[in-house]
């Protein structure tokens, strides 16, 4: 097994100076986390694979699409994923969640909200929702920019059923960096664009947008107002209880990813970097993710690792 990179046993608040804990199983020992090629779930886990190192576990990210995710975590062949924007996810995925084939863990994150935005100086000459866009059909090239395939099927659906006016309009599928792209694109030239919007995200900050009423059919109400959860395969809290432990304990909020993401977009670090230096900038957060929680071999507390690793 992979040896914790600190070798003390900080044994506080058992009574009993070197006991030990209960250990994970051997097999929890790599930690399978989804990756979307989203620099939300870049952050987050940044940020979890960073604490599971330290305590001695192995974590693998797998960039992989949205639908494949829960097909993985279905079969059992990934453990987590800490990307379910709800109600939207909960929706197209209801089945999943209906069986039991996914277990929702934790709400990591609260007042996000996601659904179409464009430019402030779009929304100034008359567009300001969805009922808006048909009516500019022209200005907009008939498109709307959007993620990767697998995670836009509420636009999709949408333009199938015509609703809005929207029947003809083409649903450009690429990818989060893609799409911001034709945004960094169109907004020196005041060209008129419609995009995929969410909070928390760099762009938040960095354009003047805004975002479209009248989608409660496609992303809910109050501009597509979530939560985004933590969920875990089938099985993996009975399995592997003290990783199931952290991953329950590690919640955000908007401010922390907001500027953690800023690090990424705007200020050139990279994922890793910029979660230790959010660790690093809060250790009162990183002191509540920790609680209740060993390194895998059980044979130490969590901080004192994570504190060694995050001054290195």
């Amino acid at each position: 097994m992979k040896k914790p990179i600190a070798t003390f046993v900080f044994a506080a608040g058992l009574g009993l100076a070197g006991s030990a804990f209960a250990a994970d199983k051997e097999t929890c020992q790599k930690v399978r986390i989804s990756d979307l090629g989203w620099t939300d779930i870049a952050l987050t886990n940044a940020t979890i694979a960073t604490l599971f190192d330290a305590l001695g576990y192995q974590p693998e990210q797998n960039l992989l699409g949205l639908n494949v995710t829960y097909e993985m975590l279905k079969g059992g062949d990934l453990d987590v994923f800490l990307g379910n924007w709800r109600p939207i996810q909960d929706e197209q995925f209801k089945a999943y969640y209906d069986e039991g084939s996914v277990i929702p863990l934790v709400t990591n994150l609260e007042g996000a909200k996601y659904t179409l935005a464009v430019p402030n100086y779009v929304a100034d000459a008359g567009v300001k929702s969805f009922a808006d866009l048909a009516a500019h059909a022209d200005k907009f090239g008939t498109k709307i920019y959007a993620i990767e395939p697998g995670s836009n099927q509420p636009l999709l659906d949408m333009v199938a059923a015509g609703r809005h006016g929207l029947k003809d309009w083409d649903i450009v599928e690429s990818s989060e960096a893609g799409m911001l792209a034709q945004v960094e694109r169109s907004i020196p030239k005041t060209e008129w664009v419609v995009f995929l919007g969410w909070q928390p995200h760099p762009m938040n900050l960095k354009y003047q947008m805004t975002y479209l009423a009248g989608g409660d059919v496609e992303f809910g109400p109050n501009f597509g107002g979530a939560t985004v959860r933590t969920i875990v395969r089938r099985g993996y809290s009975d399995d592997c209880p003290n990783a199931a432990k952290l991953l329950a304990n590690v919640v955000f909020d908007i401010d922390y990813e907001n500027a953690g993401m800023d690090l990424v977009m705007t200020q050139g670090k990279s994922a890793d970097e910029a979660a230790r230096l959010m660790m690093q900038k809060h250790p009162e957060k990183v002191k509540k993710w920790l609680e209740g929680v060993t390194s895998f071999d059980g044979k130490n507390q969590a901080l004192p690792l994570v504190e060694a690793a995050l001054a290195k």
